[in-house]
């Protein structure tokens, strides 16, 4: 494997670095150089990942270790993959990508190009502002061309994802009224408020309930995204893993629903990753558990002329990790898919 991508993730200790270090183990064009964890580690003894996480045993025995940027490079990683907070991504990516290493970073670090939404939206002041012109949006739907040569990749937020792949090729197209607020609710899995137990995340505190309606972080990424004024209301779902996205929007005169199909259709046709559905089918978190699918289907009410968009996909994988490998091929020159087809497969097992 000594033609194998050198790839090292830091931040393995939390779910989407776990499920990050399981595609990457199975990988027919990656190889491990190395995985970290938080400075913390340092006094735990450098536990194996597959202590942490036992489903790993026998696919990443590897030991966590505590992260620095020294001890990062001396792995001689090719790429690097940031699953670690915000602050950390931004503290770290830099000195990395100097180093020549290409950064995928799963933070939103990167993902924002307005310096001062940080402060507003992730409450830290962005010490490398000069970075995110050029931090390339890891959506390789709509930014594949970028991903090519990319030193810094800011992969989208879960979120987001699942609304940016169900209006942006809407958008583009003029079908939807950008002058009036597109309304966004989102269900999602618990494991996608980390690993970290709250009162909240606990099995039997868990509830079906929203939490930051219209002031949820993610929001302004949608907004940059897809051009439209996104109000945005997530709810925790009592699941591990999974979103589902409801989206309302307002049609521009004469927009039917062939028309959006047509549009969508053209926009993913070749696509591997994003399905649009049959006609009367929905997406369901079911169906998309545990693979890098996105699946869409859509409705319109005429006497409104509103149309109705509903998205489903993995929070941890096309809404992380999965997502997060899929830049790397694109970036190194693979087929998209691979090492990313059979997650759903090997989970049945």
């Amino acid at each position: 494997m000594n033609d194998s991508i050198q790839c090292v993730i830091v931040g393995a200790a939390g779910y989407t670095g776990a499920e990050l270090a399981h595609l990457l183990a199975n990988h027919p064009s990656v190889q491990i150089a190395g995985i970290f964890g938080s400075d913390r580690r340092a006094a735990e003894g450098d536990p194996l990942l597959s202590t942490l996480f036992p489903k790993l045993r026998g696919v990443v025995d590897l030991p966590v270790r505590a992260a620095s940027v020294e001890a990062i490079l001396a792995c001689q990683p090719q790429a690097v993959f940031l699953c670690t907070p915000h602050e950390v991504s931004a503290g770290l990516a830099p000195s990395l990508v100097a180093a020549g290493v290409v950064v995928l970073d799963l933070s939103a670090a990167f993902r924002l190009r307005d310096a001062s939404a940080y402060d507003k939206h992730y409450g830290f002041t962005h010490p490398h502002p000069e970075l995110l012109a050029s931090a390339v949006y890891g959506l390789p739907e709509f930014n594949r061309e970028q991903l090519i040569g990319a030193d810094l990749i800011a992969c989208p937020g879960c979120y987001p994802t699942s609304v940016v792949l169900a209006l942006k090729p809407l958008v583009d197209a003029g079908l939807i009224r950008v002058d009036r607020p597109v309304i966004v609710d989102s269900a999602s899995g618990v494991s996608g408020a980390g690993r970290s137990p709250t009162a909240k995340n606990q099995f039997c505190e868990v509830s079906f309930q929203p939490y930051n309606p219209l002031n949820h972080r993610h929001q302004p990424e949608m907004r940059q995204e897809t051009g439209c004024t996104v109000l945005f209301t997530p709810h925790l779902l009592p699941l591990d893993r999974g979103i589902l996205s409801t989206i309302h929007a307002e049609l521009n005169d004469e927009v039917t629903a062939d028309d959006l199909r047509a549009c969508l259709l053209q926009a993913y046709a070749g696509e591997p990753f994003v399905r649009l559905l049959p006609v009367g089918e929905w997406p369901g978190i079911a169906n998309v558990q545990h693979t890098n699918f996105c699946d869409l289907a859509l409705t319109v009410d005429r006497a409104t002329n509103h149309v109705l968009v509903v998205s489903a996909l993995d929070n941890l994988l096309k809404g992380a990790s999965g997502q997060a490998v899929q830049c790397l091929n694109a970036r190194f020159g693979l087929p998209e898919s691979t090492g990313l087809h059979a997650t759903a497969v090997e989970h049945a097992r």
